[in-house]
């Protein structure tokens, strides 16, 4: 543990009309005070000034009370010309609008922000700090009790040389440490302004920890104009407990910056103020209907005027309030005579899904905008459907969807990852009894996002990718994040020591689908350790999984928590990382999927043709060559076969395709990647369809519609006669073909195949020749009036019959079994 400084603390002599801003930590809440300096010589700063920090070759005794005054005058100027450069953005449009007491307090938090004695020196190795790295620095060095300078040697005496030169890890460093400090699931500073505009700051020095020049001048542009970037974002914001999750850390950046490309000062404090709203209302929730409630969390009610919830029931819909907690879903109805019932549906039964309905007056399905909860295999009665009412949108519906969808998953990732809550192992490892309760947390952060991008108007097309359980369900490489979330939560130190677990576990019984690779426990980067004996999801046994715990180690980073390490990842940012890439990738290929898929049946029949052009014109070169329009090329493909046939060379024909096809694709490749093949090479181009009226494209439908028709009922045809021939419908046809067979067949096991093959190919190319034209047609004809007198199968076509009649016809089915065949009504021979 590293300690302050216990040097006596400095009391300085100012003039008594001089002022001061001093921001101080304690206890997890920030303080501004404002008083003369005479006060502030008679009480105690926060944080502790360092002796060298004056100067080394000051003393104590040199310090006079006008040395200090000119001083601080100065820097007050310099900050004051500073704040006079940062508000100019807001002055100039302050002459359309008066400035709020909020723009004000907003400014003075600022302000003491910027008050703060720099002890670190901004020229580095490599380069000169930015202004906001040393912002960073400074303040969360003092809120950590020590100055810049300090935490500076601190650091370096830590990590390695290599690292402690960048000053982005510096940064991390002083935020990190004192983000460590607290363990709850939201942090309590993020309620202060001033600690809202330091993890702004601290973004912006991540990104550009290094300035252009030594002075002010580059400082003077406003923190107004200033856009955090994704890099920065995900890095930082999931470090502050509540305000992001790893996993949806790039989503929920994408969701709040939209189309600016970066998210600015004034949408990262609307966010932040939103979100403690949200998060202090959840805890003023109180319903005195459910007695149940008393023992959940409840996040979100659904019951308003212009925001109705309907729940369905036998083409009935049911207005009423539906209230949703971490456990269940509540409605409650509101009869026709006042008369109220409520029901409740548990959320963590297994085999619970949620999906999207549309629902309906007469059981039809007119209004998209229903959700249907439901067991699998789905029974009607225990099916819920509501129907989220938006006057002002349309995407409460897949909200509510991403809502629910997020409880199911929390609680299906808390039993398939999770011990048994009555599992005696978990009072052998320190602290996982609390596994589920920061699982659960966790559910609740993203909700309470989810909830305040809905009311920013900031959603995605797909709110299920801002909660992470639901978004890592269908996401790949999401198992491998959820083991690491699974380890992050229920892993620790063990009580009863590694070796006594590890010989208990080893005498029970494993799990059949249980790889042998899982024999070991998993360790977190801090130690801690998750037992094998939780590790139930099949999941555990993938190569994925194998690989990514062989490779979980920490290289040259300094682990500070589990979630927090400065100059690398944790192993649950590690798998988001793999997991983002992966999903990005999948994007990727169904947009070209996406953008390959036309409209239209002409347009497809278009694309069809383009992409079959090479087949096609394989097969008329071919047709050339059995035709001898080119008598040189048909007797030069002749002797080449006809060697490799002789040569027994043909079992090398097929791997010596696959050569040329391999070493063609590659050679493709090498001289695309050059740029020698144009950009627009592989591109399929095809032309669009002419223009045409709502009864033209009736027409040209209903023309594709017959011509499909026919072409099904020839290839029904041909089918049926097949059938007749296997079955002996015909029993002459049957006959012949049986012995055509059995020839064929003799032949095959007498002859060797390469003459037989020598044979058909000199029948290929002799049927156009003179002396054969003739005698092909007559055999062709021949076989052509043979298929056409074999008669069809027969088919019966039955009446149709509703759900209703299908419970009766097996009594008829049963008294009509003794008449003959020829009688039975209702049967249309085809």
């Amino acid at each position: 543990m590293e300690m302050g400084l216990k040097l006596p603390l400095i009391h300085l002599r100012t003039s008594p009309t001089t002022k001061f801003y001093v921001i101080s930590y304690n206890k997890g809440e920030f303080c501004k005070y404002k008083f003369p300096a005479r006060i502030v010589s008679e009480q105690k700063f926060p944080f502790k000034f360092v002796r060298q920090s004056l100067g080394d070759k000051w003393k104590l005794n040199d310090i006079s009370a006008s040395s200090i005054q000119e001083g601080m005058n100065t820097l007050l100027s310099k900050t004051q010309d500073f704040l006079n450069e940062v508000s100019s953005p807001l002055a100039k449009s302050g002459q359309r609008r008066k400035s709020g007491p909020e723009d004000d307090f907003g400014f003075q938090v600022m302000e003491d922000i910027f008050m703060v004695e720099p002890t670190i020196d901004r020229r580095t190795e490599n380069g000169i700090l930015s202004f906001a790295a040393v912002i960073c620095i400074e303040q969360f060095s003092r809120m950590n009790e020590l100055t810049g300078k300090k935490m500076q040697k601190i650091y370096e005496a830590l990590v390695p040389e290599s690292v402690s030169r960048d000053a982005r890890d510096l940064v991390e460093y002083c935020c990190f440490r004192f983000l460590s400090r607290d363990n709850s699931d939201f942090h309590p500073s993020l309620k202060e302004p001033a600690f809202q505009r330091l993890i702004f700051i601290t973004m912006l020095a991540w990104e550009n920890p290094y300035g252009d020049e030594l002075s002010s001048m580059p400082e003077k542009t406003s923190f107004q104009s200033k856009l955090i970037t994704e890099e920065a974002f995900v890095r930082i914001a999931p470090a502050v407990s509540g305000l992001a999750d790893r996993p949806t850390a790039h989503n929920l950046f994408k969701s709040l910056a939209g189309d600016q490309g970066g998210i600015s000062l004034s949408l990262w404090l609307t966010y932040l103020n939103e979100l403690v709203k949200v998060y202090e209302g959840c805890k003023s929730y109180h319903i005195q209907e459910f007695p149940q409630l008393s023992e959940e969390r409840i996040l979100c009610i659904g019951s308003n005027s212009k925001r109705p919830v309907l729940k369905w029931e036998k083409n009935m819909a049911w207005p009423g309030k539906l209230t949703l907690t971490d456990k269940a879903i509540y409605f409650e109805t509101v009869g026709l005579l006042g008369e109220k019932k409520a029901m409740r549906l548990d959320l963590s039964y297994e085999g619970l899904q949620v999906e999207k309905a549309k629902v309906g007056p007469l059981g039809s399905s007119l209004f998209d905008s229903a959700v249907s909860i439901s067991f699998s295999p789905k029974s009607e009665s225990d099916t819920w459907v509501l129907e989220f009412i938006d006057l002002g949108g349309d995407m409460r519906r897949d909200v509510w969807y991403a809502l629910l969808s997020e409880i199911i998953a929390l609680h299906k990732f808390v039993r398939e990852y999770g011990p048994d809550d009555s599992d005696e192992s978990l009072y052998d490892v320190y602290g996982s009894h609390k596994g589920k309760e920061k699982a659960t947390a966790s559910a609740i952060n993203g909700i309470a996002r989810l909830q305040v991008l809905q009311h920013m108007r900031k959603l995605l097309d797909d709110p299920t990718k801002l909660v992470q359980f639901s978004y890592l369900k269908n996401a790949p490489h999401g198992d491998i994040v959820l083991q690491t979330l699974a380890v992050n939560y229920w892993s620790g130190p063990l009580v009863t020591g590694f070796m006594n677990t590890r010989n208990k576990l080893t005498q029970e019984t494993r799990p059949s689908n249980e790889s042998p690779d899982s024999r070991n426990h998993v360790f977190d980067i801090d130690g801690s350790v998750y037992l094998q004996k939780w590790m139930k999801s099949p999941s555990w046994g993938s190569g994925a999984s194998t690989n990514f715990w062989k490779n979980s180690s920490i290289k040259q980073g300094l682990v500070l928590s589990k979630n927090l390490v400065v100059a690398d990842l944790s192993l649950v940012e590690r798998a988001a990382v793999i997991c983002k890439i992966k999903y990005q990738a999948v994007e990727k290929t169904q947009a070209t999927i996406d953008a390959a898929t036309l409209q239209g049946i002409p347009s497809n029949i278009d694309l069809f043709k383009e992409l079959m052009f090479p087949l096609s014109l394989t097969v008329r070169n071919f047709e050339k060559l059995r035709r001898w329009e080119e008598p040189h090329m048909t007797v030069a493909f002749l002797a080449v076969f006809y060697t490799v046939i002789v040569r027994n060379l043909l079992s090398y024909v097929f791997p010596i395709m696959l050569m040329i096809l391999g070493a063609g694709m590659l050679t493709i490749r090498g001289l695309k990647e050059q740029g020698r093949l144009g950009r627009f090479f592989g591109k399929v181009t095809i032309r669009d369809q002419p223009p045409s009226n709502t009864l033209q494209k009736i027409i040209a439908v209903k023309d594709a519609m017959r011509d499909v028709e026919n072409h099904m009922q020839q290839m029904n045809v041909a089918l049926l006669k097949m059938r007749a021939i296997l079955l002996s419908g015909h029993p002459q046809v049957t006959t012949e073909v049986a012995l055509m067979l059995l020839f064929s067949a003799s032949v095959l096991l007498i002859i060797p195949f390469k003459y037989i093959l020598s044979f058909l190919i000199l029948d290929l190319f002799t049927r156009e020749l003179e002396f054969r034209r003739e005698m092909v047609k007559k055999f062709i004809s021949m076989v052509r009036d043979r298929w056409h007198a074999v008669p069809a199968a027969p088919v019966v076509v039955l009446p149709y019959e509703n759900d209703e009649s299908r419970s009766v016809s097996p009594l008829k089915e049963t008294g009509n079994q003794e008449k003959p065949q020829g009688s039975q009504n209702g049967v249309k021979p085809r």
